[in-house]
């Protein structure tokens, strides 16, 4: 069946919504959920939260409010009114959501009569992390008139380390840990939800900037900041010993100042603008991954008669899991079988994540045969994209999971199909390796395969691009099909997007 979701009801839920599906994808985000708390079946159910984005382990919970700024004329007591409007009431909600997961995983509903389910199985309490982010609009215009700069909220994480609740709303614009004693709370207004979900757009690197920011504010440190985009561009100029983005401040201090304007210098480096230029191809992934969303959530998928939600998500969640570098890469590594594969041709590729126990991924690019239905062309191109998943299996006994996408090469004026399929590889057998073999062998499946190092720098050094020949994405005329398959041309597609060095070699296959 159809997953129907909500979209948001004020514009600034309808505005989260859309946010919250660019970064982390439709597939995984639902706003407006329920909680069954009807009387004997009787009555509706109470929304839940304004979002939740549930993505494997990781549960966002997002509480949305929009409140005047009170204007007695007495700042403090304007702030604190506020506070606990916007900020306080926001954080009861999303604990609250918290508390229902955990105890109730089962009477999560899309709507609010509570007849359809929450479509993705809710992690169990052992394994689940929470991200609780409040989002409190309608302070910025007084933060600004009062000190200038951006009007996003300060952060001390010194403010609320006792548990006293009154220090917290005591300071105005100035945000600290809202209760250590529970899950910790990201609070946001408009501006910097803007900033981190656009910035950080995927749920890998969201949830790793989340994640290191809150061991930051709970630590020794004592962290003040002027605001969250400048803590952002401090986190993404920095690494730690394991090539990871972190807060690493090169000694141990009790305490760390941030500068205002560390967000607009990071924003002006040649090499943070030649890195989004790079990153326009990696798109072309998500939008890919939406595709197939699309499908599976509208119940309009090829092979509907045996396929679930659940089982398409598996596969997709892999796929989703690839920070933005990441998807740069596997991206120019497969772009010319979508581009430049001629008739007649088959072409294959495989490619190993470069994410911890990541997947193999394995490409097809087919053209249709003049000779052969459209329904025998899907048939046959699915069942040769298991025989290649297989053989990848067969060459790396070490792949544990193989995602498997057959394509058809796009073509002027012609759009384009494709295929996934999900490849469980503990589940194997000596029987199954033996048929692997045979394909390998038969078919000639990677048989002559050619292996590519792939060197990528996340931050291009702008000139070092143009003296190296640094390869880039395919050249395409502003009025021709974006190669992406949309349909669309170039410049209302991909050709429409604007958007410390991290170097890892990657080794793609093809055949």
């Amino acid at each position: 069946m159809p997953t129907h979701k909500a979209q948001g009801v004020t514009p600034s839920e309808k505005y989260l919504n859309i946010l919250c599906e660019k970064s982390f994808l439709s597939l995984w985000s639902y706003p407006g959920v329920f909680r069954d708390q009807r009387v004997r079946g009787n009555g509706d159910g109470k929304e839940l939260c304004d979002m939740i984005v549930v993505f494997d382990e990781h549960i966002l919970i997002f509480s949305d409010k929009h409140c005047s700024f009170p204007a007695s004329g007495k700042m403090e007591l304007d702030w604190r009114r506020w506070y606990k409007r916007a900020i306080q009431s926001s954080a009861d909600q999303a604990w609250g959501a918290e508390r229902w997961l955990r105890e109730h995983p089962d009477r999560v509903y899309l709507d609010r009569a509570c007849t359809q389910q929450f479509p993705l199985p809710i992690p169990s309490n052992e394994s689940a992390k929470y991200h609780m982010i409040v989002v409190a609009n309608g302070s910025e215009d007084r933060c600004k008139a009062k000190f200038g700069g951006t009007g996003s909220l300060m952060l001390n994480s010194s403010l609320g380390q006792q548990g006293n609740a009154d220090e917290l709303s005591s300071m105005p614009f100035m945000v600290g840990d809202l209760d250590h004693s529970r899950t910790f709370v990201h609070v946001l207004t408009e501006s910097t939800l803007n900033v981190l979900l656009q910035t950080l757009d995927t749920i890998s690197d969201f949830v790793s900037y989340l994640e290191r920011k809150e061991n930051l504010i709970r630590s020794k440190t004592i962290v003040v900041v002027p605001g969250e985009e400048d803590l952002l561009a401090y986190y993404l100029m920095h690494m730690n010993e394991n090539g990871k983005h972190d807060f690493v401040f090169g000694g141990k201090y009790g305490g760390v100042f941030l500068e205002e304007g560390v967000w607009k210098d990071f924003c002006n480096r040649p090499e943070r603008k030649e890195q989004l230029r790079q990153d326009n191809v990696s798109y072309i992934w998500d939008d890919l991954i939406e595709r197939f969303s699309h499908h599976a959530l509208n119940a309009t998928q090829y092979y509907s008669s045996h396929v679930e939600l659940s089982d398409t998500e598996i596969g997709l969640r892999f796929m989703a899991s690839e920070p933005r570098l990441a998807r740069r890469m596997i991206v120019r590594g497969f772009i010319d079988l979508y581009t430049d594969t001629p008739d007649g041709m088959r072409r294959n590729r495989y490619f190993k994540s470069l994410t911890d126990n990541g997947p193999f991924y394995v490409f097809l690019s087919l053209p249709q045969p003049d000779f052969t239905s459209y329904e025998q062309y899907r048939e046959g191109r699915f069942s040769l994209l298991k025989a290649c998943c297989m053989v990848v299996k067969y060459k790396f006994p070490e792949a544990l999971d193989i995602v498997g996408i057959a394509f058809h090469p796009v073509r002027p004026n012609v759009g384009s199909s494709e295929d996934l399929l999900y490849l469980d590889a503990r589940v194997w057998s000596d029987e199954l390796n033996r048929e692997a073999a045979r394909l390998h062998q038969d078919l000639g499946i990677f048989a002559s395969a050619t292996t590519y190092n792939i060197h990528e720098q996340e931050y291009p050094d702008p000139a070092a691009a143009k003296i190296v020949g640094m390869r880039r994405p395919p050249k395409v005329g502003r009025n021709e099909r974006c190669p992406c398959g949309s349909g669309k041309k170039y410049k209302k597609c991909h050709g429409r997007l604007g958007l410390a060095n991290a170097t890892k070699p990657s080794a793609p296959a093809d055949c």
